[in-house]
């Protein structure tokens, strides 16, 4: 087979219409082949001769879209040094943009001989291998734009390519599960109904499943085991592996855009899933292991792990940095993704030893004129010391908050706790994100995500139950801030059902009404429940699965009315933080923007924010406040509100302020159900606001207010009992 020289830039393998130019770093290689697979596994190997600053380098003239390809890198073998150079392993490309078929567990796949460590193997793994695939890169967008939505109007909704839509039965069952079906005209239907307009989807990068889960009859579910940073993964695809997976991603991104909805990618740059020293040798490991991954420096034969999967990526290394920065690129340029949610990214911040906001690959992000203009969305922190990172990240970075997810499950849960700390999460924490110049759309608020309980677990479980993953239930987090409302698990008690109803109306109401940027877990809207497994990452089945056919939906239903309450009103997405302060003021002094409210109707005076009163409080946001401008400059006004909240045990009656913040209020929503039809509510009177609940007012200005508003009406809508369908756990 002809081999012309070719050249080192892009690394992968590059399809030009005519032939494929393949370029692999190595800096410790003494000799690369490239190998080629026919149809039926015949190899073929041609030495890659031009080497170019560490890049080994070939054009194929007679190569092109579907082939099958490898390499195996001569060098030395000595651990302790940290190299691992062995060609009777087959590597797959760290570049590679399409990988064909998965790993094949056995002696092969190793570098080392089964209970000796310190030995070397040297068994031909190429039959066990999965395989890099040269793709087709050019597909018809047809004017696909993206959609741009700005942080303060966007709601994310997670979710898993196969999760979503495996049971859907509107779906075509021959593409259920894969990238095809979340572009299907059904999955886009129920998403602009709640009013998502971003999918975060869990890892899509080629991943790795484990063996030792295999054993077990379980598989790597939730994709965290990333071994190709370039490729889609391939069991996501309805239409095949030998490159078809490339154009259906394309596909599913342009029929999101299409309907408005960007496409977020959950990425895991942290780690591979080539594992510690005792893991198979599957790509980088073999190519430049001192490269790719941290090392201990007192003996190389042994990977530093801040990610608790046995390595991390090595990013003080120019070259891994080039690795992330050149995937990132891909997936915006080439796949049109609109973002990156970056698992456990404090560890992107190791490029020595603690974490450093200042460190190399955010500098590399803030200037590269691609990858800084999407949305970066930061998990703030990892397993190494001090990988706690919570309002610590760059400025254009934004953050999942933990100390919302936290702050919010012990309100409800009734945990005493300061009022503040609930204040402030409910209005951007400001604490957090403003010392670094940031707004509150730089926290993603979030009450539940694919790692824990699901929203209706959270209300029905105390305690994990991970029997069903094999390891005696000791995985998983011990402390969930949950509460069952009484008992534990399903149950046929009235009280119990409408008790946990109302509590997921709760979470999901202060969700979509607090600053910052709302993000609902998929099914969460549904009810949906993993029997009180809160670490399902494993459990490709059945228990994982969103069940369509049992959607509670009226809770849809009210999910959907909140998502239009926040959308029509720019009072709950300021893109500025809150003036407004709990302090004392002048009689006859204009209304802030924002005032904290008792139950009493007065004003919260400083000492209450510290006193341990009570579980309920109220809070006027002021529209005319409202300090920013439209996109074409125009200023933006909105009607004033009043939330309340009582997370007590006891109803109480709310009394509201008086004329100088609204001459009378209209209830626009109840999460008891109970405030129906109460008419305008003038200054100065009361509410019943019942235990576990709240209630949100709307400034009275002559018009009804929208019926589909109050969680009352979308339960009778439905003829359901307001504490959900019988039997509901």
């Amino acid at each position: 087979m002809q081999a012309w020289p070719g050249t080192a830039y892009p690394l992968g393998a590059e399809f030009d219409g005519g032939g494929t130019n393949f370029a692999v770093f190595s800096e410790g290689a003494e000799r690369v082949e490239l190998c080629l697979f026919d149809d039926a596994g015949a190899e073929v190997r041609i030495p890659l001769v031009d080497v170019d600053a560490h890049v080994w380098h070939a054009y194929l003239p007679e190569v092109g879209p579907g082939r099958r390809y490898g390499y195996r890198v001569h060098g030395p073998y000595d651990p302790a040094q940290g190299l691992r150079y062995n060609p009777s392993k087959l590597l797959l490309d760290p570049y590679a943009k399409a990988v064909e078929g998965q790993v094949q567990w056995n002696q092969s796949v190793y570098g080392y001989d089964f209970g000796d460590p310190e030995s070397r193997n040297d068994d031909d793994s190429a039959a066990s291998m999965m395989k890099g695939v040269v793709v087709n890169p050019f597909f018809d967008w047809a004017g696909d734009r993206a959609p741009k939505t700005p942080y303060a109007e966007s709601v994310i909704y997670e979710t898993h390519v196969k999760g979503m839509t495996k049971l859907h039965p509107l779906v075509p069952e021959d593409i259920r599960g894969t990238y095809s079906a979340l572009g299907h005209p059904a999955v886009i239907e129920h998403l602009h109904r709640i009013g998502a307009t971003a999918l975060e989807l869990m890892p899509v990068h080629q991943f790795v499943d484990d063996d030792a889960l295999q054993q077990k009859g379980l598989s790597n579910y939730w994709g965290y085991n990333t071994i190709a940073f370039f490729a889609p993964q391939n069991t996501y695809a309805a239409g095949g592996q030998r490159g078809q997976q490339v154009p259906e991603f394309k596909a599913m991104v342009r029929a999101l855009h299409a309907a408005g909805i960007e496409v977020i990618l959950d990425v895991v740059y942290n780690h591979t899933a080539e594992g510690n020293h005792l893991g198979p040798t599957l790509s980088m490991r073999g190519i430049d292991n001192e490269a790719y991954y941290r090392l201990e420096a007192e003996d190389k034969r042994y990977y530093t792990d801040y990610t608790g999967t046995g390595n991390s990526l090595n990013v003080s290394s120019p070259h891994s940095l080039q690795l992330i920065m050149d995937s990132l690129r891909y997936w915006v340029l080439e796949m049109h993704v609109d973002g990156f949610r970056f698992d456990l990214a404090a560890t992107l911040a190791r490029e020595f030893y603690d974490v450093d906001k200042l460190a190399t690959f955010f500098e590399l992000v803030q200037q590269d004129p691609v990858v800084s203009q999407v949305k970066l969305i930061a998990e703030p922190w990892d397993l190494g010391p001090g990988g706690y990172q919570v309002g610590n990240f760059p400025p254009q970075w934004t953050e999942w908050n933990g100390r919302y997810r936290d702050t919010v499950r012990d309100f409800w849960r009734g945990e005493p706790q300061a009022l503040g700390e609930f204040a402030s999460r409910l209005t951007g924490s400001a604490d957090l994100y403003e010392h670094s110049g940031r707004r509150p759309v730089a926290s993603i608020d979030f009450v539940t995500a694919h790692d824990g309980f699901t929203l209706r677990d959270l209300v029905s479980y105390n305690e994990k139950h991970n029997e069903a993953n094999g390891e005696d239930n000791r995985d998983g987090a011990d402390d969930n801030c949950s509460w069952n409302c009484g008992v534990e698990g399903p149950t046929d008690d009235p009280t119990v059902l409408e008790l946990r109803a109302r509590q997921q109306r709760n979470f999901l109401a202060t969700l979509l009404l607090s600053q910052g940027v709302p993000m609902i877990s998929h099914g969460d809207e549904l009810g949906r429940t993993q029997q009180g497994n809160n670490n399902a990452y494993a459990q490709d089945n059945e228990l994982s699965w969103i069940h369509w056919d049992d959607a509670d939906e009226p809770l849809i239903e009210f999910t959907a009315a909140l998502a239009r309450l926040r959308r029509e009103h720019p009072t709950f997405r300021r893109s500025r933080f809150f003036d407004g302060r709990p302090i004392r003021r002048e009689e006859g002094a204009p209304v802030p923007d924002i005032v904290w409210l008792r139950p009493d109707g007065t004003v919260m005076q400083p000492e209450d924010w510290d006193s341990g009163f009570g579980r309920a409080i109220g809070v006027f946001l002021n529209g005319q406040g409202i300090r920013e401008r439209g996109r074409r400059g125009e200023p933006i006004e909105d009607l004033h509100f009043i939330v309340l909240f009582n997370a007590g045990d006891e109803a109480i009656d709310f009394h509201l302020p008086t004329h100088e913040f609204s001459p009378s209020w209209d209830v626009l929503v109840d999460t008891a159900g109970t405030q129906t039809d109460p008419g305008a509510v003038e200054p100065g009177g009361s509410l019943r606001l019942e235990a576990k609940s709240i209630i949100v007012l709307r400034e009275h200005r002559g018009v009804a207010p929208t019926a589909d508003h109050s969680v009352a009406a979308s339960l009778a809508a439905r003829g359901e009992p307001a504490g959900g369908r019988p039997g509901q756990a």
